[in-house]
């Protein structure tokens, strides 16, 4: 009533009771209440939550706040007044790609919403699939949020859920070997004898662990060890969970399972609010300069002839990847909705790579025909006639790889379904569900958003929770040197170690830095975090913890050290951090430490 008004429209109040009478007819009710009550937590305490897997389906989800993906058809809503107007047509795909439009009623500005997401995808035609509600919550906010389930249902009452660690084909080979040499064989074995004792090995239980994010919640009315033995994970006695002695697979058909994952995204949103005041949720989603982003390099004012890449997606979570940047370079997406459909490609198997490239290579089709989620198919062939029924068993079936049966593609070429499109849905293995991809498809987008319009914030973010092998020595020291270094990677791409590798997608981020116009200032080991990048005089200042070999306790160590006073001598600073003498050395030649002595001892010639 928030959204719609007192009186609701009548497409919200009937997708409301039809899913409504579908999760409490199925038992359901209690998981979508205890999502919300997760995520309610969480956003009080100032993290956003993003969601996973197929939860956007479900309008009820939208309205409980578990997810922000609203899965209804494209419409207009004001926020000031309630006032609705829903399309009457499908030249729209997501309401996101609508232009603003003042409110007749009170004259604000109304935003579109809704990207058209069927809600049996979530729980099935009769209500008949175990939801599975997935949450991405911020990594600095996932203990916070394990440790709230244990204040809604007790400490006895949820577990982590267990994991057990096998012997693996390789350790399996080792054994065998091994096994050859301590008994000193007079006739080692064949190689087809070590095979086979190796694979009668493989799979044998070799330790426990726990699920990243997997939390397992026993009914109150119930004990755990109705269902599981418990135990520590890797017989850690000290450990704050207890897990479950089985394998989560083995039990999570029986008991309710959460997972509450740790995700980079939402940090990055936290970090964003912090550096700049802006409520992120507030971000338009329909701002062409953003959009831009996808295919061009307009909206990042940069200069071109010292930045080779086409598009300015490089860094954004979700299209920043080099296969995916060259989708973005053959399709040139211009709407919200076809960022979607490139999501669901590039996290398809066989949907993309000859599939809906070729049909777009050849002009069969264009990319707003392709399949590129699992909920397209049930849509699309609702809209050519056929059944609801008949279309979602279709697609749960293309979506796991299993193909057509003869009467469905006779039924579908009777409703006049292309032949091209009958030919994509043969050769796909596995699809994304729409929910998924328009949730992440939304982050990155608040991300190429702030991107544009706070690009030292955005670079702060990246650099900070993103980069994966940052170098303070090869990256900060001028624009010149950063070329150089990555002129020598080039020339041994070849041979670059996994390391290298790593630095050489991070220094291509801070390449693009540099050729917007922005630098970095040196690091002040009194003023710079351990962790984290932060801007001062308009410049980015690197933390301590992007010099190399200098990890992030060292560099809390520093910070720590640092509050007592200036360093006299090199010795002092070893003394008072424990940083390694190499590194210590590292930040004298960078000039990091400043003019200070090698050592407290006063020499005699000084005195002189």
């Amino acid at each position: 009533h928030q959204w719609y008004g007192k009186d609701l429209p009548e497409i919200v109040e009937k997708r409301l009771v039809r899913e409504l009478d579908s999760i409490i007819g199925a038992g359901y009710y209690v998981v979508y209440y205890i999502s919300h009550l997760l995520v309610k937590k969480s956003n009080e305490d100032g993290y956003l939550v993003g969601s996973r897997g197929s939860v956007g389906s479900s309008f009820v989800a939208t309205m409980s706040g578990i997810t922000e993906v609203n899965p209804l058809m494209p419409h207009y809503i004001c926020h000031h007044c309630q006032h609705y107007e829903f399309l009457d047509d499908d030249s729209v795909k997501s309401g996101f790609d609508l232009p603003d439009k003042e409110c007749p009623i009170c004259h604000r500005p109304m935003r579109g919403d809704g990207q058209d997401i069927p809600f049996e995808t979530f729980l099935g035609f009769e209500g008949d699939k175990v939801p599975d509600i997935d949450l991405n919550f911020s990594g600095e906010y996932q203990a916070n949020a394990h440790a709230y389930t244990k204040e809604v249902f007790g400490e006895d009452h949820v577990f982590r859920a267990g994991t057990v660690g096998t012997v693996q084909e390789k350790t399996a080979y080792g054994y065998v070997k091994g096994f050859e040499e301590e008994m000193e064989l007079p006739v080692p074995f064949s190689e087809a004898k070590r095979t086979d004792l190796a694979k009668g090995c493989e799979g044998v239980k070799r330790t426990t662990g726990q699920h990243p994010g997997g939390i397992v919640v026993v009914p109150l009315d119930m004990d755990v060890h109705d269902f599981t033995p418990v135990q520590y994970p890797a017989n850690n006695p000290y450990a704050e969970w207890k897990t479950t002695h089985f394998d989560f697979h083995q039990i999570h058909d029986n008991i309710l399972k959460f997972d509450i994952l740790g995700h980079v995204d939402p940090t990055a949103m936290k970090m964003f609010e912090r550096m700049t005041g802006i409520d992120v949720t507030t971000i338009p989603m329909n701002d062409p300069k953003t959009m831009s982003i996808f295919s061009s390099l307009d909206g990042l004012d940069i200069d071109s002839t010292r930045y080779s890449e086409v598009t300015g997606a490089a860094g954004i979570p979700e299209f920043g990847t080099p296969f995916v940047r060259g989708i973005l370079e053959m399709t040139k997406p211009k709407t919200f909705a076809e960022l979607v459909t490139i999501s669901g490609l590039s996290h398809g198997t066989n949907v993309w790579l000859s599939n809906a490239k070729d049909l777009i290579e050849d002009g069969t089709c264009k990319l707003n025909e392709v399949i590129g989620c699992r909920d397209d198919i049930m849509v699309d062939l609702m809209g050519y006639g056929l059944p609801p029924k008949a279309s979602f068993t279709i697609m749960e079936s293309v979506r796991k790889g299993k193909g057509l049966k003869d009467n469905w593609i006779t039924a579908m070429t009777a409703q006049g379904v292309p032949d091209w499109y009958i030919g994509s849905c043969k050769k796909i293995k596995y699809m994304f569900p729409k929910a998924h991809a328009a949730a992440y498809v939304m982050m990155a987008w608040r991300i190429a958003y702030c991107k544009i319009n706070y690009p030292l914030a955005y670079y702060a973010a990246y650099f900070s929770i993103r980069a994966s092998a940052f170098s303070y020595e090869i990256m900060c020291q001028g624009q010149a040197h950063l070329e150089h270094v990555m002129e020598d990677y080039r020339r041994r791409s070849d041979e670059l170690s996994k390391k290298e590798q790593d630095t050489q997608k991070d220094m291509k981020i801070v390449q693009e830095m540099y050729a917007r116009g922005f630098d970095f200032v040196p690091i002040d080991i009194f003023t710079a975090q351990s962790r984290l990048f932060q801007i001062v005089d308009g410049k980015l200042m690197p933390s301590l913890n992007s010099i190399d070999g200098l990890g992030e306790k060292a560099a809390d160590a520093i910070v720590e050290a640092a509050k007592d006073g200036p360093f006299l001598s090199k010795d002092d600073f070893w003394e008072r951090t424990r940083v390694s003498k190499s590194v210590t050395d590292l930040m004298s030649r960078l000039g990091l430490l400043g003019n200070i002595p090698e050592s407290n001892q006063i020499s005699i010639f000084d005195l002189v």
